[in-house]
């Protein structure tokens, strides 16, 4: 743990060092987050809808889609609802309240269209509207259809025929993922694997392990090799692309599928190449990746802001192992140093991206090295923001990962066991779950968890020794009634002892009730008695409509849990009262009634409160008037709950 705490200092410490050298603005804030800055650039630049040059009309295009894709990423980091309006006002430019989508032709069968969609099923997921899943609809009817090689495999466009390009796998696979979990299409976890194994089959290079630009089937392309089809080059963006997908489409595959390990094993050759072409110098990537001294060839900002991103994430995830810390560690600093600029206005602009570089078409790109140093290399253009904030929101988390490496929060999916029809049809879990993007899920807490180098896991059955065994901490919330589950599973004396046998041997243990009327009390109460901590079937604090000061509460200086957050908001939940080993941490502005609890059972701690809190609703920005700072308090629990574990 503390080797790892020292290399992530030390990134931070690379990234001031790198900044000092480049502007005045970085040596003043040697905390400046990259990717807010640079996200300002892109919301500048395109404020409400997208065209790659001011003087065209705005167009959908993939471009917009690797921009907003950071933005959602500084979003779910900082919980600032402006990121959020941001995306849903770019999309809600294009996507019609009938589910249409504005300049988008499907039949014209371009891959490239793909990529707006993994936004519109975010919008989707965080607000249900039936107008974001029609389009999202549009979007996969397209891959229904979409020209495919012998094998299977997306042709990059109808126009481009036969051919597989490595940037149409970041188009395509991981929307074509999403999509597939979300509406239960199982069995296209099997396509999207066979896009990447196909790939690699045809364009990896046995001797160094990259892969080609693009591969035509047909071998009738002229830049095509007339044995292999393949062409000439390594291009950095199209490897960028490429790791990009796999890190992006793995999030959404089941956990059983074999192609998951299939894709893991692909991102290992995949990283294990990358990383011997990555310049030892600068920390970068040159265009054309393996021909770094030949005249012409250049440090390329898009490719190495991609590739440093699909290590830090594969690394943050489990995919590939820490040893690559270091490559991302000396990638990132020499990103900033490289291409960041801050002009006299005070804008921060990206140096050093290539316009653009295909295979084919008219006038014709025939794959030569002299082609690819032909394109113009430009400032702020969009991919490359896109990929940079990417990958700068990866490497603002490394400083705080170390914190519960190893760890695992562990949420109850028994006690609270809510289920639903989801647009399918299909019956599907809701409430308090770490997937659930609406105001009533863990989303943004399981965020939260995640930024601090945990993992989140859920329990579908009744606590045992066993199944605790593996967690740090363990949640539970907001238990069902009757009202709310047909066939409720309430807390038995079996499991308080297997959950009190857990917190005395050293586990942290949440637990959010909820107020009279919403939540069941009597087993509940069996759980908190364990630990001195009864629940009261009450409601206080009932908030008038959107009379949110009613809502405020204050932590003060000598809180030692919320020690960031100078004002939160809770309403309707109900008040504890204790007895030992339970004392309180938190009361109302009387000091009458307890609203918090903290509870040192053998070598664990509990923390208890009376209502779920932290769900999205009143965490996640889009609600709350931005004077609360919710989020800041569950980032103080987060890290008080950490360092409560043994």
């Amino acid at each position: 743990m503390k080797h790892l705490l020292g290399i992530t200092c030390s990134l931070v410490l690379l990234v001031n060092q790198s900044g000092a050298q480049t502007s005045t603005k970085l040596s003043s804030t040697p905390a400046t987050r990259w990717s807010q800055e640079m996200a300002a650039t892109a919301m500048k630049i395109w404020s409400d809808s997208f065209a790659l040059t001011p003087d065209r009309p705005a167009r959908w295009s993939y471009d917009q889609g690797v921009i907003l894709k950071g933005v959602e990423g500084i979003w779910n980091a900082t919980a600032n609802v402006r990121y959020y309006d941001y995306i849903q006002r770019s999309m809600d430019f294009f996507v019609q309240d009938d589910g249409t989508i504005k300049g988008y032709r499907p039949d014209e069968y371009n891959i490239d269209h793909i990529n707006n969609g993994k936004l519109i099923l975010f919008l989707y997921r965080v607000t249900g509207k039936e107008k974001y899943k029609k389009a999202a609809d549009l979007l996969r009817n397209q891959l229904r259809t979409h020209p495919r090689t012998s094998e299977g495999g997306f042709w990059h466009k109808n126009i481009y025929p036969s051919q597989m390009w490595l940037d149409g796998l970041y188009m395509g696979q991981p929307f074509y993922a999403e999509y597939a979990k979300i509406f239960h299409e199982d069995t296209a976890f099997n396509d999207i694997t066979r896009q990447f194994v196909l790939m690699e089959r045809h364009a990896r290079d046995s001797k160094t392990g990259l892969l080609y630009h693009g591969w035509d089937e047909s071998k009738q392309q002229k830049w095509a090799n007339k044995t292999t089809g393949l062409s000439p080059h390594f291009w950095a963006r199209a490897l960028g692309w490429y790791g990009m997908a796999m890190v992006d489409a793995l999030d959404h595959f089941p956990a059983n599928h074999p192609g998951r390990d299939t894709i893991i094993s692909i991102l290992n050759r995949f990283a294990k190449a990358v990383v011997k072409v990555q310049d030892p110098k600068s920390g970068v990537w040159y265009d054309i990746v393996d021909m770094p001294n030949e005249k012409g060839n250049y440090l390329e900002a898009s490719a190495s802001s991609m590739l440093i991103y699909a290590l830090a994430k594969g690394m943050r995830n489990g995919y590939l192992p820490a040893t690559y810390l270091t490559a991302v560690q000396k990638g990132y600093a020499g990103l900033t140093k490289t291409f960041i600029e801050t002009d006299a206005s005070g804008q921060t602009n990206l140096k050093g991206t290539v316009k653009v570089s295909g295979l084919g078409g008219n006038p014709y790109r025939d794959g030569s090295f002299a082609y690819y140093m032909s394109e113009p290399v430009i400032v702020n253009d969009p991919k490359g923001i896109g990929a940079f904030i990417q990958c700068a929101v990866e490497a603002e988390m490394l400083p705080t990962l170390a914190l519960g490496k190893g760890k695992t929060v562990l949420l109850d999916y028994w006690f609270n066991n809510e289920w639903k029809k989801d647009a399918t049809g299909t019956q599907v879990r809701f409430h308090y779950t770490w997937d659930d993007k609406t105001y009533g899920g863990f989303a943004m807490l399981g965020d939260i968890f995640r930024i601090h180098g945990m993992k989140t896991a859920s329990l579908e059955t009744a606590p045992t020794a066993q199944n605790l065994k593996g967690a740090s901490i363990y949640v539970i919330v907001d238990p069902d009634t009757k009202k709310e589950s047909p066939d409720p599973h309430f807390i038995q004396p079996q499991d308080v002892k297997a959950i009190s046998d857990w917190v005395k041997a050293g586990g942290v243990l949440l637990l959010m009730g909820n107020d009279s009327g919403n939540a069941e009390f009597e087993h509940w109460n069996q759980l908190g008695a364990a630990f001195g901590i009864h629940f009261n079937e009450n409601s206080l604090n009932r908030v008038q409509g959107n009379q949110y000061e009613q809502g405020a509460f204050y932590p003060t200086t000598q809180d030692a849990i919320f020690k960031t957050s100078k004002k939160i908001y809770i309403k309707e939940y109900s008040s504890l009262e204790l007895k030992q080993p339970a004392t309180a941490v938190f009361k109302d502005a009387s000091g009458k009634d307890i609203v918090m609890a903290v509870s040192k059972y053998g070598k664990g701690t509990v923390f208890a409160v009376g209502d779920p809190w932290f769900y999205n609703e009143y965490v996640d920005g889009r609600k709350l008037p931005a004077e609360f700072e919710n989020y800041k308090a569950a980032t103080d629990l987060v890290k008080w709950l950490i360092g409560n574990v043994k």
